[in-house]
């Protein structure tokens, strides 16, 4: 699977980790930066590269890190076709696939465990959309996206 990443300064570090494991477990890996951790950066950036990345291409996913991870969630929501979750553990991942149908995760270098990050990494990557009566809701989600009214 391809899968587009990105992290502002503060999640720079935390992203090469991250990067390493995807690897290990035989994904593409995209880095949309940054780059380093010297210089600070805007995360709305970032997020809108890899949001749009994922967003026009059917069968990949995303990843983004900040501190906290709010700023990426929130700025990536933004774009049409993303749908991200921040996750802080891997039942909130696994939540986020089968429920949500998440195709960016979002996670926070602060609050997400080190000795978990496999573990929800992995747990994210191979869970699927359920359906069912989370259609309908994911349906409701798009239908917000694109300004239609909820009855």
């Amino acid at each position: 699977m391809q899968i587009y990443i990105g992290a502002d300064h503060r999640g720079f570090q935390f992203k090469k980790k991250i990067i390493d494991i995807l690897k290990s477990l035989g994904h593409e890996v995209v880095d949309c930066g940054t780059q380093d951790d010297q210089e600070s950066c805007d995360y709305p950036l970032i997020a809108y590269k890899v949001g749009t990345h994922v967003a026009k291409e059917a069968d990949s996913r995303g990843l983004l890190v900040c501190m906290s991870g709010i700023g990426q969630s929130i700025a990536a929501n933004k774009v049409d076709g993303v749908y991200a979750a921040l996750c802080y553990n891997a039942e909130a991942a696994q939540l986020s696939r089968e429920h949500n149908n998440a195709n960016v995760l979002v996670l926070s270098a602060k609050f997400v465990q080190s000795d978990e990050l496999e573990k929800i990494l992995d747990v994210w990557l191979k869970t699927s959309f359920e359906g069912g009566r989370h259609e309908r809701r994911f349906n409701q989600i798009k239908d917000i996206e694109q300004g239609k009214a909820l009855n």
